[in-house]
C-alpha cells in the first residue's frame, strides 16, 4: 500500500533550482536510503515529505492521517524534566490521558454506588482511546530504545535532562524519534556519534521495526544492512534503485554505461543521417533528404549521464620517513580522576600500520589519544613517539579549525609564503572555489569544516596521522576520496571511526577496548569483527553456563534448605511431642504425690495398730519416691521445653 508519493517535484530558492523532476513512491514497510553529496538536497527532501516545506512545483501526496516522525521535532525537549520524559515526547498526549484515567479511577472509587452511567461511559471511552494509542505498550517501547542507545531506563526516570552532554542529547533525540508512534520515520544521519555496538543495535532494531523508514546516511555498511531501496540525489534530480547500497552502486554503474551506449549509438545514427542529408539535399534525392531532415529535427535527443563536480582531491604525504617504531606504550595506565580507563597497555605501532581504535562511547578513546600525543600525562607507565615522528591530529570536534577566520586565512597562516593562486588552488581541491574562500569559518557547515580541516592537515606532511571520527560530516564521495588518500599514504594512521565500511577498507590492525583492558589485535578489522563475534559468543556461552550452574546451585541450595526445613519441622514436632509427654509425666507425678499425701493425712491411719503403722511407713516411702520421680520429671520437662525453644 502506497503511503507517500512525490510527483515531478521541484524546489527553487530564488533563481537557484535545487531539485527538479523528483519522483518516488514509498509503500508501507519499505526502508529507503537517501544518498548524495553534501548540499544536494537530501534534508530538503525530508522537509518536503514532513510538510515543513512546500515544493515550487509538483505534488507531494501522503496517506490520510499519515504520522511522520522527523528528528527536528525532538531536538527541543520542551518541558521534559527527566531523560525518560524526553525520550517519551511522542507520547505526551498518551501520558496526559494516563494521568487523567488515574484521576477518574480515584474519583469512581470515592463515589462508590453514587457513580453515574455518564461517569462509567466516559471512563470506558478513555480506556479505549488509551489502548488504541499504545498506552499499554509505550513504557516498554521507550525503555527498550533507551537501553539500546546506551541509557539505563530506570536511571533515566530520575536523571535530569538538563545535565546531558551534546552527544547524549543527540542520542535522546534519536530515542524519542524511534520510540514515537509514527507510520513514517525520517532519520537524518542517525549513526553519527554512535559507537559500533550501538549502531549494531540500531540495525537490529530497524530490522524489527514495523514502520516505514527513510534514512539519510553516509554509512555504507549501515545502509547495506538496513535498506531495501536507495534514492540517489545527483545533479539536481533523483533516481530510485532497488536493494541496498552495494546493489545501488552496481545498478548505477550499469545504468550509466547503458545510457552512455545509447547516447553513443544515437549520435552515430544522427551523424549518419546528417551525412546523407548533406550529400543529397541538392540532388535528385532531395525530397528524401528533406524528409529525413524533418524526421531528424523531431527526434528527441538523449542526454549523457548527468555529471557531478569532482570529489575533493586529497593527497597525504609525509615529509620524512621517520623511525620504524612510530608510537610506543609501556605498561600504560590512563584515568580520569579516580575512574580508570586503561590499565597496563603495552604496544608498538610500526611504520605503515593503519590501526583502528574501537570501543564504546565513553570508553576513553579521545583521552587515550591525548595521552599518546603528550597532551595529558598518563596515570602510570609511558607513551612516547618514535624518532623523527611528527603527528597531525584530526579532532572529532574540529577544534583545529580556527574560529572566525576566512578559509583563505586558515591556509595562508600555514603557508605564509604562498601567493593567492596556490592558496585558492589548494582550497579548490576541497570544493571551495571563487568567493567561497573568503567565507568565515564560523558559518561553515559540518561537512565544510571537516573538508577544511583535511585541507589544513594535508599541509602538515606528518608521518603519523591521528583521525578521530573523520567521516562524521563527509558525504560518501568524500569518504571514498579519504580512503584512497589513506591507502596511498606511506606513514602510520591511528583511526577512530564508527563507519564499518571505512574501517574494513583500511585497518590492518585493531586496538579494541575491553573494559579497562586495551586489546592489541594483529589482524584486519574484518578479521577482528569475526574474532569479536566469536569472543562475544564464547562469553555468552560461558555466562550461560555460569548462570545455569548458578541456577543448579540455587536449586540444590533451595532443596537442601527445604530438606533442612522439613527436618527442622519434624524435629520441632518431635520436641513438642516430647515436651507434652514430659509435662504429662509431671502432672502424673504431682497427682501421685497428692494421693499419697491425702492417704497419709487420713486420721484413721493413725489410730490403728501395727498394720496401720506398717501401712503408714509404706505410704511415706512411696511419697518420697514420688517426689523424686517428680523432680526427675520436672528436669526432663524443662529440658524438653528448652529444646523446643531452641
Amino acid at each position: 500500500m502506497t503511503i507517500l508519493s512525490l510527483s515531478d517535484i521541484a524546489v527553487e530558492f530564488g533563481a537557484t533550482t535545487l531539485l527538479r523532476n523528483v519522483t518516488m513512491t514509498v509503500s508501507a514497510g519499505e526502508r529507503w536510503g537517501i544518498v548524495g553529496r553534501n548540499g544536494a538536497g537530501k534534508t530538503t527532501l525530508f522537509e518536503l515529505i514532513a510538510g515543513t516545506l512546500e515544493p515550487s512545483a509538483g505534488v507531494v501526496a501522503r496517506q490520510p492521517g499519515l504520522r511522520v516522525a522527523m528528528l527536528d521535532q525532538y531536538r527541543d525537549f520542551g518541558d521534559a524534566r527527566t531523560v525518560w520524559d524526553a525520550a517519551a515526547l511522542g507520547y505526551r498526549e498518551v501520558m496526559a490521558l494516563e494521568a487523567d484515567l488515574a484521576r477518574q479511577g480515584d474519583r469512581l472509587a470515592e463515589l462508590g454506588e453514587m457513580v453515574t452511567p455518564e461517569d462509567l461511559e466516559r471512563y470506558g471511552h478513555d480506556q479505549e482511546r488509551f489502548a488504541h494509542a499504545g498506552g499499554y505498550d509505550f513504557h516498554a517501547r521507550v525503555d527498550k530504545v533507551l537501553q539500546g542507545l546506551g541509557f539505563d531506563a530506570e536511571e533515566s526516570k530520575v536523571r535530569d535532562v538538563a545535565g546531558l552532554s551534546g552527544g547524549e542529547r543527540g542520542r535522546i533525540g534519536l530515542a524519542a524519534q524511534l520510540a514515537a508512534p509514527a507510520d513514517l520515520v525520517l532519520l537524518d544521519e542517525p549513526t553519527n556519534h554512535l559507537d559500533l555496538e550501538t549502531i549494531g543495535w540500531l540495525k537490529d532494531y530497524l530490522g524489527e521495526f514495523g514502520e516505514t523508514v527513510l534514512v539519510i546516511s553516509h554509512d555504507r555498511a549501515f545502509l547495506d544492512d538496513t535498506v531495501d531501496h536507495v534514492l540517489h540525489i545527483s545533479a539536481g534530480t533523483a533516481a530510485a534503485y532497488r536493494g541496498g547500497y552495494s546493489a545501488f552502486v552496481t545498478q548505477r554503474e550499469e545504468r550509466r554505461l547503458a545510457l552512455e551506449r545509447q547516447v553513443a549509438q544515437q549520435r552515430k545514427q544522427i551523424a549518419k543521417e546528417e551525412d546523407y542529408i548533406r550529400r543529397n539535399i541538392a540532388g535528385r534525392m532531395s525530397a528524401q533528404a528533406k524528409g529525413r531532415r524533418a524526421k531528424l529535427a523531431r527526434l528527441p535527443r538523449l542526454s549523457p549521464p548527468p555529471g557531478e563536480s569532482e570529489a575533493m582531491t586529497l593527497r597525504l604525504e609525509a615529509s620524512e620517513r621517520g623511525g620504524d617504531q612510530v608510537l610506543v606504550t609501556e605498561h600504560l595506565d590512563v584515568a580520569i580522576g579516580t575512574r580508570p580507563l586503561i590499565r597496563d597497555f603495552t604496544a608498538v605501532a610500526r611504520r605503515g600500520d593503519v590501526i583502528a581504535l574501537v570501543g564504546p562511547n565513553g570508553a576513553g578513546k579521545t583521552t587515550l589519544i591525548s595521552t599518546l600525543l603528550g597532551a595529558r600525562l598518563p596515570t602510570r607507565g609511558a607513551a612516547r613517539l618514535g624518532s623523527a615522528i611528527t603527528a597531525e591530529w584530526f579532532r572529532q570536534d574540529l577544534a583545529q579549525v580556527p574560529p572566525d577566520r576566512s578559509l583563505y586565512d586558515c591556509i595562508a597562516d600555514l603557508r605564509p609564503t604562498w601567493a593567492r593562486g596556490p592558496i585558492q588552488n589548494h582550497l579548490g581541491c576541497f570544493g571551495f572555489s571563487g568567493d567561497d574562500v573568503l567565507r568565515s569559518t564560523s558559518v561553515l557547515s559540518g561537512g565544510e569544516r571537516a573538508r577544511l580541516a583535511l585541507a589544513m592537515m594535508m599541509l602538515g606532511h606528518a608521518n603519523l596521522l591521528v583521525l578521530d571520527e573523520p567521516t562524521n560530516h563527509l558525504d560518501v564521495e568524500s569518504i571514498e576520496a579519504l580512503e584512497d588518500a589513506i591507502d596511498d599514504y606511506d606513514g602510520t594512521v591511528l583511526l577512530v571511526s564508527h563507519d564499518r565500511a571505512f574501517l574494513r577498507e583500511l585497518a590492518t590492525r585493531v586496538w579494541a577496548f575491553d573494559g579497562t583492558r586495551l586489546e592489541d589485535y594483529g589482524g584486519t578489522f574484518i578479521e577482528w569483527e569475526v574474532h569479536a563475534r566469536d569472543r562475544a559468543r564464547s562469553r555468552a556461552a560461558e555466562l550461560g553456563r555460569q548462570n545455569a550452574a548458578s541456577r543448579v546451585a540455587a536449586r540444590t541450595s533451595e532443596q537442601r534448605a527445604g530438606e533442612q526445613r522439613r527436618l527442622d519441622e519434624e524435629g520441632r514436632r518431635a520436641a513438642k511431642r516430647e515436651a507434652s509427654a514430659r509435662e504429662r509425666e509431671v502432672h502424673e507425678a504431682e497427682r501421685s504425690i497428692a494421693e499419697l499425701e491425702a492417704a497419709l493425712a487420713d486420721p484413721a491411719l493413725h489410730v490403728g495398730g501395727a498394720d496401720a503403722a506398717k501401712r503408714a511407713g509404706r505410704l511415706d516411702s512411696e511419697l518420697k519416691a514420688a517426689r523424686r520421680a517428680l523432680d526427675a520429671a520436672m528436669t526432663r520437662w524443662n529440658e524438653a521445653v528448652e529444646a523446643l525453644a531452641n
